[in-house]
């Protein structure tokens, strides 16, 4: 009856799709637990690139039951134009392979509206939000008024709950925001019918993954973001709204912490940001630049979300040491080593400066934070192109030296290497 949960150690984008899509031959479930359509975990398959953003990674094979938790927000027009295009490139997401929870809260056009307004009412505090309604459905769903998924199984009575929300928020907008005012019919008529659509695959998912851990099935627990994106843990105010720690798997799915026998902390070879906060390893000059890409290969960083270029910098243990803590990890997976080849030197920041006192620990206040300096160690880097290689011996010296300090600093065995965009491009120590 084993649960394993992914998570990201840093900001976000991570690689937790692909590292889900590796473990998923071994699972017999893979469920998402948090967070909406701001996620964006890529998937390489052979010559095949998908980007899912709300539809578990696992639905890339085939047999395997994916679900989406109560712990996400789950917009139904987005869901559904990612279940056509996944369709019709072959994946079968009929009902029988996808579920989606009754409790999963719902995004509406109005929370996409206020999402942008609220934004642009930040000015220079501006967070760096993908816009995509995130916050405000998870504030209606903390202040008891958001529409849920199970609110779909009578499509009908949905549709009049739509239009009276859209009502209601129309004068928010209108008023408050100064922003033109919905259609709350013609969106109440196209929520009715994602509705229809969508009727068949709600269930109880906390119910079916007890079923399961009962028969001594595996559950696969995906998460979006990452650690220091947590709303309690988190480098606040600079995060999302929901948890995307290893608790938010409990949480979101609606399991026991006696089902988990690993929890796995996804982290890139280097460091990377996307939006606004403070960012200690953060490389602003051709060595950024390189670490980024120029945007012309699908592997470089920019986000898949967005398409917004990350901020990049040197792998941060502080960070690193921190997500252990936080989320109990038990092992690492560490992507994108391949991009560190052909650097002379790497560097690990293994503590920070602040104001002339040397800090071990994560300071959870961002202003703080933000007057930190890195304390690095350098390392000698590797020229070789590893994208080929398949076992650790056959890494470079420095690369097996690199993995092997991450693993001191950190205290944590890493159990994955991911040394290029393709699924086969993985090295199992």
């Amino acid at each position: 009856m084993p649960a394993v949960i992914i998570v990201g150690t840093q900001w976000g984008d991570e690689g937790k799709g692909r590292v889900v899509d590796w473990m998923t031959a071994q699972a017999d479930l893979v469920a998402r637990y948090g967070g909406g359509d701001n996620a964006g975990h890529t998937v390489t398959v052979g010559e095949e690139r998908f980007a899912l953003h709300l539809v578990p990674s696992g639905i890339l094979y085939p047999n395997k039951l994916c679900l989406m938790g109560a712990g996400m927000v789950i917009s139904p027009a987005r869901l559904s134009i990612e279940m056509d295009d996944l369709a019709a490139r072959g994946v079968d997401v009929s009902p029988d392979r996808l579920k989606i929870s009754v409790g999963a809260h719902l995004i509406l056009p109005y929370h996409i509206v206020l999402d942008g307004a609220l934004e642009a009412g930040r000015g220079k505090g501006a967070i760096g939000t993908t816009k995509r309604g995130i916050g405000p459905a998870y504030t209606d769903k903390s202040a008891r008024i958001g529409l849920r998924a199970g609110a779909m199984r009578d499509p009908e009575d949905f549709a009049e709950k739509v239009y009276q929300a859209v009502e209601d928020k129309n004068r928010l907008i209108n008023r408050v925001y100064g922003q033109a005012m919905l259609d709350s019919q013609d969106i109440a008529a196209e929520y009715c019918d994602y509705a229809r659509r969508l009727k068949p695959y709600l269930t109880d998912v906390s119910l079916v993954i007890q079923q399961a851990l009962e028969e001594g099935q595996m559950l696969l627990c995906e998460g979006a973001q990452g650690t220091l994106l947590d709303l309690n843990h988190g480098t606040y105010p600079f995060v999302t709204s929901s948890s995307p720690i290893a608790g938010g798997a409990l949480t979101g799915l609606g399991f026991g912490p006696r089902h988990v026998t690993q929890v796995i902390g996804v982290s890139k070879a280097y460091t990377t940001r996307v939006g606004a906060g403070p960012f200690v390893t953060e490389l602003t000059g051709t060595q950024g630049e390189k670490l980024r890409g120029t945007g012309a290969n699908p592997w470089d960083e920019f986000g898949t979300t967005t398409g917004r270029p990350r901020r990049c910098g040197w792998l941060d243990a502080v960070i690193l040491r921190y997500a252990v803590r936080v989320n109990g990890l038990t092992h690492m997976a560490l992507t994108k080593l391949d991009i560190l080849s052909g650097f002379e030197t790497v560097k690990i920041a293994i503590a920070y400066d602040y104001r002339g006192e040397r800090l071990e620990h994560l300071p959870l206040d961002a202003e703080v934070l933000a007057e930190c300096r890195p304390i690095y160690e350098e390392l000698p880097g590797w020229s070789e192109d590893i994208r080929d290689v398949r076992s650790l011996d056959a890494l470079p010296a420095a690369a097996r030296r690199y993995i092997a300090r991450v693993e001191t600093l950190t205290g944590v065995p890493v159990m994955l290497i991911g040394v290029g965009p393709g699924r086969e491009q993985a090295i199992l120590p």
